[in-house]
This record gives C-alpha cells, sequence and structure tokens, in this order.
C-alpha cells in the first residue's frame, strides 16, 4: 500500500513538474515581451506566466478533477515561492509577494473567465490592467485567443509528458 503512494506521488510530482515547465516554456515567448513599455522583469514574465496559468486552469477546470487541479495549483505556488527566494527576497518579503501574486492570478482568472465572449477592446483593456505594453495589444489578443483555442483542442496528457514546443 505504502509504495504504491509513494509511486502516485512520484508519478504526480513528474507529471506537475512537466505541466509546469510547459507553461514557463510558453511564458518564455519572446515575440510576448517586445511590445512591452518596462524592461522584461521577473514580475513581467510572472504576469505573462499568471496568464498562461488562467488561461490553464479556465480549460481544463471542466474536464480535470479538482483534487488534482487544486494540487497543481499548490504546486505552482511552491515553486513560484522558490523562484522568489532563489532571487534573494527574505522570509517577509516573499510572504508579501506571493500574496500579491495568489491576488493577482485570482484576478486575472476573474476577468478571463468570460475571454471568448469579450469583445477586442474589452480584451485590450483586460490586458492594459495588468501589463504595460506599447499600442500593439492586438499581438497579445491574437496570441491568447489561439492559445485559449489551442489549450480547448488539447488534453491534459499532452501536458503532461514532456515539455513541448507548442505550436498555435
Amino acid at each position: 500500500m505504502i509504495k504504491t503512494d509513494i509511486k502516485k506521488i512520484i508519478f504526480m510530482n513528474i507529471e506537475y513538474i512537466n505541466i509546469y515547465n510547459n507553461l514557463v516554456n510558453l511564458s518564455r515567448n519572446k515575440n510576448l515581451f517586445f511590445n512591452f513599455i518596462k524592461k522584461d522583469t521577473f514580475s513581467d514574465r510572472l504576469i505573462i506566466f499568471l496568464f498562461h496559468f488562467a488561461f490553464f486552469l479556465k480549460n481544463f477546470k471542466i474536464k480535470i478533477d479538482q483534487k488534482y487541479l487544486q494540487s497543481f495549483y499548490d504546486y505552482v505556488f511552491r515553486q513560484i515561492e522558490l523562484d522568489i527566494r532563489e532571487i534573494g527576497y527574505g522570509d517577509a518579503s516573499v510572504n508579501k509577494k506571493m500574496k500579491t501574486y495568489v491576488n493577482l492570478l485570482y484576478s486575472i482568472i476573474n476577468k478571463i473567465d468570460k475571454w471568448d465572449h469579450y469583445n477586442s477592446n474589452e480584451k485590450i483593456n483586460i490586458l492594459n490592467f495588468f501589463i504595460e505594453i506599447k499600442d500593439n495589444s492586438e499581438k497579445f489578443i491574437d496570441y491568447f485567443d489561439r492559445y485559449s483555442l489551442y489549450l480547448s483542442k488539447k488534453t491534459l496528457n499532452s501536458f503532461t509528458k514532456s515539455v513541448l514546443d507548442h505550436k498555435f
């Protein structure tokens, strides 16, 4: 019984690592950062990651067991916390930043919940609320529209195997 539980935990951790790394890989798309007003910073990359994660959760929340998604959500925020610590922030700063990023994710989720029903101007307003980008917001809208459609056609399994070069 214990060996089975350990194997299940190891298998789930490998799946979580692969899903997380796939989302990180998507968030490193240099074309997304070309239109940023500010320099490409950790915070900017994390916001883009949170957008990818929010669309991911939006798409799979209906298709996947809630316990699995909650466990993956917890894993993601443990990884973000480790990344923040790796940058060199102390305990008090890490706790404050984690609270900010969790609230930011919920805000993003709330805004994109009906993404498919928004017109271009509403989508631009959502993106501009979170990201300071140059005038070419349409590229971001197009990107996240294609990403959302891509997710709707994929299974969770396609994200759990290994890090892929997602084309959409």
